[in-house]
């Protein structure tokens, strides 16, 4: 077991990536410098078991993203007024610092998977790259097609970068994403499912998930002006809410439904199997990390959580 605050256990420079963070130090070693590079914060204390599980996880991933994240590892016991002011309630808990605000975080012990898509999805949000194979060019202009309804220029093109390289999560999930936007959700969704093993929990293929199940609900979709209608004659009619929320995301106004959801998640987050907080995720996870929607909807959704 690694213990934690072992130097030993750090490769060489790893001091630099990873630290020890005291209270005195907490405005400077993360606040301040998460407005350089995005800074994980691993709440724990000697005493937690799942803390001894999740901190070397935590450290082998950032070590793993080179540079593109650092990690301050804060002892609860010794920071209890940092842990007070950001309402740690129980450990282990992982915040997301970036440009001097929490952006993201998640409470007990995860997978190493949940872990690694935590992480590139900060490095994503941040700007970071993890490294370009010289397609990236074709890759952003294929984006831009989508945005601006050129379908089928995009679909050609992704299928060209992959005849080059057919492990390429971005051209997949782009791919996955042009079909859906065509209506092609079928075979969206087939060819989501043929891709390669080795990318299959990359960031792009978690969206490309997203986004086909935000496709499939809208199939299903009620009409708004109805929803709307029976949410101002009841607010706490949950079900209303939801099921306004899918038909707005249904109808492009991703916002407004990201709204609702936050709405129906304050006034009762557990209800129908905190089916609120699960729908917020899918949204998110169907965008890219940076989109406006996303930061705001996922710095709300965390300050609810650990409040």
């Amino acid at each position: 077991m690694i213990e934690l605050g072992g130097a030993q256990n750090q490769p060489q420079g790893g001091q630099d990536l990873i630290k020890d963070v005291a209270e005195r130090d907490f405005m400077a070693e993360v606040v301040e410098a998460s407005k350089e590079v995005p800074v994980i914060v691993d709440f724990w204390a000697p005493w937690c078991g799942p803390c001894k599980t999740l901190g070397p996880m935590l450290e082998d991933a950032v070590k793993a993203a080179n540079g593109a994240v650092k990690m301050a590892k804060v002892n609860v016991d010794e920071a209890q007024q940092v842990a007070a002011q950001l309402r740690i309630q129980s450990i282990p808990t992982v915040y997301a610092f970036y440009q001097g605000q929490p952006v993201d975080g998640f409470q007990g012990a995860v997978p190493q998977s949940e872990i690694k898509a935590f992480i590139d999805r900060l490095v994503q949000q941040s700007g970071g790259e993890a490294g370009g194979n010289g397609l990236d060019d074709a890759l952003d202009a294929a984006e831009e097609m989508i945005e601006t309804g050129q379908h089928n220029d995009a679909l050609q093109v992704y299928q060209a970068i992959l005849g080059e390289d057919e492990k390429n999560a971005r051209a997949y999930g782009g791919l996955v994403k042009t079909l859906v936007a065509m209506g092609s959700v079928d075979q969206a969704e087939a060819v989501l499912n043929g891709a390669p093993a080795e990318i299959a929990t990359a960031p792009e293929l978690e969206a490309a998930h997203a986004q086909i199940a935000l496709a499939r609900q809208a199939e299903n979709a009620g009409p708004v002006a109805e929803l709307e209608a029976k949410v101002e004659a009841n607010p706490d009619d949950h079900q209303a809410r939801y099921d306004l929320a899918l038909a707005l995301q249904a109808a492009g106004e991703t916002e407004a439904a990201v709204n609702h959801l936050l709405e129906l998640f304050r006034r009762d987050r557990d209800w129908n199997d905190e089916a609120a907080k699960t729908q917020l995720f899918t949204i998110f996870d169907a965008l890219k990390p940076n989109d406006p929607i996303v930061l705001n909807g996922r710095r709300k959704l965390t300050s609810m959580i650990f409040a």
